[in-house]
């Protein structure tokens, strides 16, 4: 008897695990990850006061929220909100000042999806949208201020495409691990405004996102 109760119970747990958590249309996706954003910046000169300098743009871990809404069996739309804070370092002839300022970066990012294998407990998909970022709690280092004074920072917002690519891979009939790829295009300008002296630098930041996370459906 005992016997007999463990391998029904076995059988039980192979089909609820043989159910894959797909993807349908009217679903809900939520996914929760943690995410490293890697700037793939250039910058142009500081202008006037340091033509043989420009900026570089550190790397920052955050953790990110998630929802995609299945449009179809194939076609989700994902919307992206996470926040994260990057350091502004001086290269070329500020280099030894080293941290030039600080800021935090809202990137709100929408796309559309294509899910190849909805149905399957592997499901990749790709993705391509648009990213609105927000610089916000800008603030200019101690050590840029020792070496030209009081220093405000501005950073223009950015608007630009963004594409993806990813996969959800079931661990139950409702949760899924996710693993996800992001390339933003995202360019800024800076302006440090020091007394009457203001100086201005153009920057690409073009960060790849890398996201590994769990993620739900409802």
């Amino acid at each position: 008897m005992r016997v007999s109760n463990l391998i029904a119970g076995l059988a039980l747990a192979t089909t609820v695990i043989a159910t894959p958590a797909a993807a349908k249309q009217g679903d809900v996706l939520v996914r929760l990850r943690a995410i490293m954003v890697s700037p793939n910046e250039s910058s142009g000169s500081v202008l006037p006061s340091f033509p043989g300098a420009g900026v570089s743009i550190n790397d920052a871990y955050a953790p990110e929220l998630d929802f995609t809404y299945m449009a179809t069996d194939h076609l989700g739309l994902e919307l992206v909100l996470a926040t994260d804070k990057h350091t502004i370092s001086g290269t070329g002839t500020l280099a030894g000042v080293g941290k030039l300022a600080s800021t935090w970066v809202l990137p709100p990012t929408l796309t559309l999806q294509y899910h190849f294998l909805p149905a399957g407990h592997v499901r990749p998909y790709v993705g391509a949208g648009i990213n609105y970022t927000i610089f916000y709690s800008k603030n200019a280092s101690a050590a840029l201020e020792g070496a030209v004074g009081p220093t405000d920072v501005s950073l223009k917002s950015s608007f630009g495409y963004a594409v993806q690519a990813g996969v959800d891979v079931d661990i139950s009939e409702k949760f899924f691990l996710n693993l996800d790829l992001k390339y933003i295009d995202m360019t800024t300008r800076a302006k440090l405004t020091s007394g009457a002296l203001v100086n201005q630098v153009a920057v690409d930041i073009n960060p790849f996102v890398f996201g590994v996370g769990l993620g739900m459906r409802f």
